[in-house]
């Protein structure tokens, strides 16, 4: 079996978390402050601060960017629906914008028209590895006086080009970059999230209010030599991090360039193994971005069934996933959950029908997500491309 995808994990790993096993401190503490550090150092930003997931990183990015119930977050539906989620966890409403079909991001051109007096935060994101337009983005935040936080759960390692010169994702261009460390990210402790930021007080906060609101942090508690009594003065959440997983976090951390590297290489050669299969679109690159390829997705030619393909696949003994999925279209948001464009200015969109998200919904349709991790071989990768080509040679004989 081919999977989808598959952590690179090894004995470094392994010998990491028994260190800290062995040590008796388990939970956030001295192992949490180093990764933080050299995650930091990595990226290029100011602060780092290490919580349980992504999803916990976006709600405290969010929280922390003064979004409030009653508020809007102009974001796009076409995400892992956490990104959504986390948004309505503070009282607020996602306003969802469409995508650009070529890059699967977030349109620029359409944020604008989605601005209301209640709209607080643009949540932007790199999805499936490639960086959005981030330059357009944060000068119509800029504008309109907005927080810009970047959904970067799968861009470790992802670049952009920016005022001249490549830097990394997370060394945040807008106010706050949130990361994935799940087993289907770039690098992986199991689960876990990170969150970059240049402004301190934020930062400050993100470790206050991980800690269920705590005044004085383990780390200090522990090495004091006189007696603490903490205090609570506001009601923060449980979204730490443990050392077992930030010491498996450093090894990763060691990792991470030779994985992108690999990475890029798949994501080419697939680009050459897939380039004369007729009707089949290949994502594409910007000139200003470097992605992660954390996912490889294809559109299918037009009439091809996406589930029939993905059976043939698996059948075959390969793993794939449909296109990313849309938050909308999702039984947990009923249409007085969200907004988008066109019903803010009472066109183009009804109850039944989302025409401002079309772009997004062809995406989920008609995309096949291919397997693509750093340790698969070229035989491995042949046997795909192979695959997918027999399955639609199929449908067409079929038509």
């Amino acid at each position: 079996m081919i999977p989808i995808t598959k952590p690179m994990l090894g004995e470094n790993e392994a010998e990491a978390a028994r260190r800290v096993i062995a040590s008796g401190w388990t939970s956030q503490g001295p192992e949490v402050a180093a990764f933080e550090k050299e995650f930091a150092a990595y990226v290029g930003a100011p602060y780092a601060c290490a919580v349980s997931s992504c999803t916990t990183a976006l709600h405290l990015a969010l929280l922390a960017a003064g979004v409030r119930p009653g508020d809007e977050v102009i974001t796009v539906s076409h995400s892992y629906i956490a990104t959504a989620n986390s948004i309505r966890y503070c009282g607020a409403r996602p306003v969802f914008v469409d995508i650009d079909p070529a890059t699967f991001n977030i349109d620029p051109v359409l944020i604008e028209s989605a601005v209301t007096g209640r709209t607080r935060a643009i949540l932007c994101v790199h999805q499936i590895g490639m960086p959005c337009d981030l330059a357009a983005v944060c000068e119509i935040a800029r504008r309109y006086g907005l927080a810009v936080v970047e959904d970067a759960a799968c861009a470790i390692g992802s670049e952009i080009l920016w005022q001249g010169h490549w830097e990394k994702i997370g060394r945040p261009q807008g106010d706050i970059a949130c990361f994935s460390f799940h087993p289907r990210k770039v690098i992986s402790t199991g689960d876990g999230g990170m969150l970059t930021t240049a402004n301190p007080e934020w930062d400050a906060k993100f470790r206050l209010l991980r800690q269920h609101g705590m005044s004085v942090p383990d780390t200090v508690r522990h090495g004091a030599s006189r007696v603490i009594f903490e205090s609570y003065p506001i009601v923060g959440f449980n979204f730490r991090m443990t050392d077992i997983q930030a010491a498996v976090g450093r090894e990763q951390l060691k990792r991470l360039p030779d994985i992108v590297r690999k990475r890029r290489e798949l994501a080419a050669r697939y680009r050459t193994l897939l380039a004369k299969v007729p009707g089949l679109g290949l994502p594409t690159e910007p000139d200003w971005a470097r992605s992660t390829w954390q996912s490889f997705s294809v559109r299918l030619p037009e009439d091809s069934d996406q589930r029939w393909v993905m059976q043939a696949m698996l059948d075959e003994g390969i793993a794939t996933r449909r296109g990313v999925m849309c938050a909308h279209r999702e039984p947990a948001y009923p249409p007085d959950t969200w907004s988008c464009a066109g019903r803010i200015r009472n066109r183009s969109c009804t109850e039944e029908v989302c025409r401002c998200l079309r772009h997004s919904e062809e995406a989920q349709d008609r995309t096949v997500i291919l397997p693509l991790f750093p340790e698969m071989t070229f035989e491995q990768q042949d046997r795909v491309a192979e695959s997918l080509q027999d399955a639609l040679r199929v449908v067409t004989l079929n038509e």
